[in-house]
């Protein structure tokens, strides 16, 4: 077995799929596995290395699956166990790796581990999640803020304990310093590992571990008002504990003991994704956050390769996920088609592990969702006008015509499809050369077919202007790749003995290194060894 093959997913581009949002086979207007098996033929035409499935286990759905009744089975809205096997089955023919959703830093209310140890102090499972006392006034036991809002603590009248949830009230955290659920867990990653899945995203992975004194948060500086209260404080106690390294180590071990599994631990900040990626016993990558904001300029992308530079672990990037605007809105505000496409070229030449999510491929921008259309718990509560994460997981736009544009035969959707989205479905675009689709695939099949893209180092160059220029290095290829990003016609001195290996945007000839770029041009060098 070679080196690259274990090491499949060092430069790969793993593709995220929604499942509530990708096919519905059944009519019912939710997206289904057995959609996603009849769709997997258009994902491994991408190019693409794996896939990564968002919750599709047993689940309230009160955070559409993040909120986990039963880690063993498939929640019925989305099929069986039996069509989960089907479609890895089916993945695993196409040469499709399969990489899914572990919610492990808490569950539903539901499960019935919860409902035991909430029962009384004194059961089997009493502390398997997080209790403790009131205050002498009858208040919370800190200070403790949760992520959509509200204190992390709620009463239970049963156990007539406080318990905590960083997430929603329904969504309860377990207790990480009890072995027992170490161990209870670890085998739910054996049962999936043994059916086959090629790895695990960890969700919240730094909320595993809290401080064991319950000592309140301090509070954070902030010139202006934060859009949500938990922003208020510095998380110094309530997530990010050192001690879940041990655990991570533990969870490498496991996956170590399978052939080629990976892992991906969802983490926000730069130095604790580096923490919890250290080679050679943590996870593999890290997924995350850096460009998931607003902005897309050369120095955003600069200092997202230099975080790493030096590093010994392995990034991940991602321009967008099903938590965030699509890229489309939130990151090309005037360029239109041409400043998407060019913001999807720098994500896939950059170092590290690539996330598309579903739709990205499309340039779809992010979707309209009346009010009274929301089903988010989080974009309701912290409603400001727009559709929040809704506006990313509308249904996947497979025709223009048809009453849910391929995505259903039902009449309604459980979110709405934009009108918007119609005239970029893939049916319109998967015959035009000109497509942002037909773009995605070029990226993709560049990305794989040049080792220095994939998995060469990479160092910023100093560019004009708007202009992000970075190289790239592996085992004596050298790639010098250019992208102006300010949407302004500009020049780029490139080395006069380089040649070109692929453009986009560029006008004239490329004479003797010096190259004319069109607003949101790219051109990828080939420099002599």
């Amino acid at each position: 077995m070679t080196r690259s093959d274990v090491e499949w997913w060092r430069g790969a581009v793993i593709y995220q799929i929604y499942p509530r949002s990708f096919a519905d086979a059944n009519g019912d207007g939710v997206g289904d596995l057995k959609g996603i098996i009849e769709k997997l033929d258009y994902v491994a035409r991408l190019g693409v290395d794996a896939i990564w499935l968002s919750p599709f286990f047993t689940s309230p759905m009160k955070d559409f699956g993040y909120d986990v009744a039963d880690y063993r089975d498939v929640d019925p809205l989305f099929g069986t166990l039996a069509d989960f096997d089907a479609l890895l089955a089916r993945a695993h023919t196409l040469g499709l790796k399969v990489i899914i959703d572990q919610v492990w830093s808490h569950t539903s209310d539901r499960h019935p581990w919860f409902l035991e140890s909430a029962g009384s102090p004194d059961n089997a499972k009493a502390d398997w999640y997080v209790w403790a006392d009131a205050r002498a006034d009858g208040s919370p036991p800190n200070n403790w803020l949760a992520v959509f809002g509200g204190p992390s603590w709620t009463w239970h009248p049963l156990r007539r304990q406080y318990y905590l949830h960083n997430f929603l009230v329904e969504q309860p955290d377990l207790n990480f310093w009890i072995p027992a659920v170490q161990d209870a867990i670890l085998d739910v990653a054996r049962f999936w590992l043994d059916r086959g899945v090629d790895g695990f995203r960890l969700d919240a992975v730094n909320f595993i571990f809290h401080d064991k004194e319950l000592r309140d948060n301090p509070a954070a500086s902030h010139r202006r008002s934060p859009p949500m209260p938990t922003s208020f404080q510095r998380h110094l106690h309530d997530r990010s504990r050192p001690q879940a390294l041990a655990f991570l180590r533990r969870v490498r071990a496991l996956t170590d003991s399978y052939e080629r599994r990976f892992t991906v631990g969802e983490v926000v900040d730069v130095e604790l994704q580096q923490g919890y990626t250290t080679p050679p016993d943590h996870l593999h990558t890290a997924y995350s956050f850096y460009l998931l904001g607003p902005q897309a300029t050369p120095e955003l992308f600069a200092q997202a390769l230099n975080s790493w530079a030096g590093a010994p672990g392995w990034p991940s990037w991602s321009l967008g996920n099903h938590d965030v605007p699509r890229f489309p809105t939130r990151m090309a505000h005037s360029g239109g088609a041409a400043q998407v496409k060019v913001l999807l070229a720098v994500l896939l030449c950059l170092r590290g592990t690539i996330f598309l999510y579903q739709g990205d491929e499309l340039g779809l921008p992010q979707a309209e969702v009346p009010f009274d259309r929301l089903r988010d718990p989080f974009a309701i509560a912290a409603y400001t006008g727009g559709a929040g994460r809704d506006g990313a997981r509308t249904p996947m736009p497979w025709t223009a015509d048809g009453v849910s544009a391929g995505f259903s035969d039902a009449a309604e959707t459980w979110l709405p499809i934009d009108p918007a989205h119609r005239p970029l479905a893939v049916a319109e675009q998967e015959h035009d050369p000109g497509s942002m689709l037909a773009f995605t695939k070029w990226l993709v099949g560049l990305r794989r077919s040049l080792p220095a893209l994939q998995r060469g180092a990479a160092g910023v160059v100093t560019a004009p202007p708007g202009v992000l220029a970075f190289q790239r290095q592996e085992a004596g290829e050298r790639l010098l790749c250019v992208f102006e990003l300010a949407g302004r016609a500009t020049r780029f001195e490139g080395p006069a003995d380089a040649t070109v290996v692929a453009s986009f945007g560029i006008d004239g000839e490329i004479v003797r290194g010096d190259t004319p770029l069109n607003p949101f041009g790219f051109v990828l060098f080939r420099l002599p060894g």
